[in-house]
């Protein structure tokens, strides 16, 4: 079985390669990550997933992992900043306080579909201003949803976190590994 990461993430190909999937192929999926507007935070995610993976194109001996993440707190959605200020913005909203990182993965092979998500509760510190400004001056929010990344400087601000540390980092690996099973991909095997 050929393996294809829908996903441009450096993030995601390190765990792929951590969990012993070394040899896959990275087809960046050109969906749009929009969602209807009804949809629970658990199914925008599992919804993003799934379009991801319905935009890349497969051959049959192929199965195409795609992902969405998602920052939520108080069920409001904190995607990517925009700039400094609204990382300030999010990091200060967060700070002191539980919200919850949710991933959706989808496994695809063909015309079957698998998907699901995995969702971890993470608490922040109390932080200063001055903390969160030099956090954010280190450039690493910027490209991260909600503005943090738990495997780098971010794990600075991180009290405690409840449920799947990778998911955090944007691919719960035991989840997928569980999905790729249906595969027939035993990856402690």
């Amino acid at each position: 079985m050929k393996i294809v990461l829908a996903s441009a993430s450096p993030r995601r190909r390190e765990l792929l390669q951590l969990i012993g999937i070394s040899d896959f192929t990275i087809r960046v999926s050109e969906a749009e990550e929009t969602y209807p507007a009804d949809l629970p935070p658990a199914q925008i995610v599992e919804y993003i997933s799934r379009e991801k993976a319905e935009a890349v194109a497969c051959a049959p001996d192929e199965i195409v992992i795609a992902a969405d993440t998602m920052v939520f707190l108080d069920q409001a959605r904190l995607g990517k900043p925009a700039d400094e200020a609204d990382a300030l913005r999010m990091l200060t909203a967060m700070q002191g306080r539980r919200h919850t990182v949710r991933t959706g993965v989808t496994v695809r092979q063909g015309d079957r579909f698998l998907t699901e998500s995995e969702a971890t509760a993470v608490d922040f510190r109390p932080a200063t201003e001055a903390e969160l400004r030099a956090y954010i001056a280190t450039g690493e929010p910027m490209d991260k949803a909600g503005a943090y990344g738990v495997q780098g400087k971010g794990a600075l601000l991180v009290e405690r976190l409840e449920g799947d540390f990778f998911n955090v980092m944007g691919l719960p690996v035991l989840r997928l590994s569980r999905m790729l099973e249906q595969f027939g991909i035993h990856l402690l095997a």
